[in-house]
């Protein structure tokens, strides 16, 4: 008796963990996040070489000093995105944060404590993002839209167009301080700490799990177990307190608290996120790939300002790099899918069996 078996490849549609029939150097090696460290390194080398004054230990702190607080909010936003959802408050978060640590300290409430308020007032900002999308379902991209305006808002009318610069000499100089004469911030010292949590929450435990499952599929996640509404409230909550803390660690490093302060640097953030391998779709993505990220915009941009390239031009690379790096996503992953089923055809098998 003669028997066909019509095997059909996974549609395109249909999201799924990395494979792991290759070799592990493959598969550790031959990635999205290694290419983005490679080039990295790369840039660096060739700055150095090519742009005078790149080399130096002051251009490496000054690098530091302002891509910190990207950093710091792309830890939480990369958990986020990997979700599936987006947060494009964090940045007014960032200002509304510096204000209220303004107000407070300017109306003679010790720093600490008004900076412990800060962080409170970023956490409820957080927690008020989370409900809207947990628990009302409205789609993250238009309430963040929202709390975008509503925490900016808040913040420019709390000081309007005046600005607070009287803080505690101790903390300003402790936001820019530097190891030793190795020209490294201080401030990389809590970062570290903080990658490490989020590292090991995002990559080493069950909860870390979950948030890919749910990027793969809300509805399979939920069957297997994982709770996805509490889940993303607590991403959200995580975003507004780091966001928080880089509104105060922002306010440190200028002397001042304005209502402007970080405006636009959400789509640096998630710029450098989807620049360091996260996808937009969710399901994929890791940190390394993200710092990696994060620090080839910083690196460019120190580079292009010692070679007197305006920041428009800057802008207009950025854009054209991220531009790329989602283009070329998408085509790898086209080539995959041909890969797996030659010519676009479901493929045939066909056996005899007596």
């Amino acid at each position: 008796m003669s028997s066909i078996t019509q095997t059909t490849p996974a549609p395109a549609s249909v999201r799924r963990y990395r494979d792991y029939d290759q070799p592990l150097w493959k598969r550790v090696l031959l990635t999205r996040e290694m290419a983005i460290i490679a080039l990295l390194i790369v840039v660096v080398i060739v700055a150095s070489m090519t742009v005078r004054g790149f080399g130096q230990p002051i251009t490496l702190t000054y690098l530091i000093l302002d891509v910190t607080p990207i950093l710091l909010i792309a830890l939480p936003m990369t958990l986020i995105m990997i979700t599936g959802e987006i947060d494009l408050s964090v940045a007014s978060v960032v200002g509304l944060s510096s204000v209220v640590t303004g107000v407070l300290t300017q109306g003679g409430m010790p720093f600490e404590i008004a900076a412990l308020i800060a962080l409170l007032v970023g956490g409820v900002g957080g927690a008020i993002n989370g409900f809207l999308v947990t628990v009302v379902g409205l789609p993250s991209l238009a309430v963040t839209i929202g709390t975008l305006a509503l925490f900016r808002g808040l913040a420019v009318g709390l000081l309007g167009t005046t600005a607070v610069t009287d803080f505690p000499e101790f903390w300003t100089d402790l936001a820019k301080a530097k190891l030793g004469t190795t020209g490294i911030p201080l401030v990389i010292i809590p970062f570290l700490v903080l990658l490490v949590v989020f590292a090991v929450l995002l990559h080493f435990t069950p909860f870390g799990r979950g948030i890919y499952a749910i990027g793969l599929s809300k509805e399979t996640a939920a069957f297997s177990g994982v709770d996805v509404g509490r889940t993303k409230f607590i991403l959200f909550v995580l975003a507004g307190l780091v966001s928080a803390l880089a509104g105060i660690y922002y306010t440190l490093r200028f002397g001042s608290a304005r209502g402007d302060n970080a405006t636009g640097m959400e789509l640096q953030v998630i710029a450098a996120v989807v620049l360091g391998g996260v996808s937009v779709f969710g399901g994929r993505g890791a940190l390394h790939g993200v710092i990696a990220g994060v620090l080839l915009i910083g690196v460019l941009a120190s580079a292009l300002r010692l070679a007197n390239v305006t920041s428009d031009v800057i802008n207009i690379i950025t854009g054209a790099l991220l531009v790329i790096s989602v283009v070329s996503s998408s085509f790898l992953a086209w080539l995959r899918t041909r890969r797996q089923a030659p010519g676009g055809k479901p493929r045939v098998e066909v056996s005899t069996a007596g």
